[in-house]
């Protein structure tokens, strides 16, 4: 069996240092990806509640048009059902933006924490995510269009 020799030069002590240096800052790059990943993620449950208050929306409007036109004498099934389209698109929201909060403060807690014990430089700096921003606009207009829908008030009037 043969044994790894010391470093006996200064060489050596360099490429050790160099090589701690390049794992921190890959370790520093996978945060930010983890990061992205998780602003991706945020991004698919946007495009999904969108979908869904979207649709909901239409579905109440025209219903709720047809109905006014005397065309449907009962248009409260359809009404109801592009409702809960809108509701089901706003709970969707709510919770992919507090399961987005939540990732966050703990990638950012374990992220302080390796920067703390000297393994990460974090250096670069990690913004307030603009995805996170877009969603709570689009949960205000959800709620906007649920309060529109009960209320036949608003600014999407009925």
């Amino acid at each position: 069996m043969s044994e790894r020799p010391a470093p006996s030069s200064a060489s050596s002590l360099v490429s050790a240092d160099a090589s701690t240096e390049l794992a921190a800052r890959r370790t520093g790059m996978s945060f930010q990806r983890t990061r992205m990943s998780a602003d991706r993620t945020l991004m698919s449950v946007i495009r999904t509640s969108l979908s869904l208050i979207g649709f909901g929306f239409t579905i109440f409007q025209f219903f709720h048009k047809l109905h006014d036109s005397g065309v449907l004498k009962n248009s409260e099934a359809s009404r109801n059902f592009g409702q809960a389209l809108v509701w089901l698109g706003v709970f969707l929201l709510i919770f992919g933006i507090v399961y987005h909060w939540r990732f966050m403060v703990e990638l950012r807690r374990e992220r302080e924490a390796m920067r703390a014990a000297g393994l990460i430089h974090a250096d670069s700096g990690f913004p307030v995510s603009m995805t996170l921003i877009v969603a709570l606009l689009l949960l205000a207009m959800g709620c906007l269009a649920i309060f529109s829908m009960n209320f036949g008030i608003g600014p999407f009037g009925t």
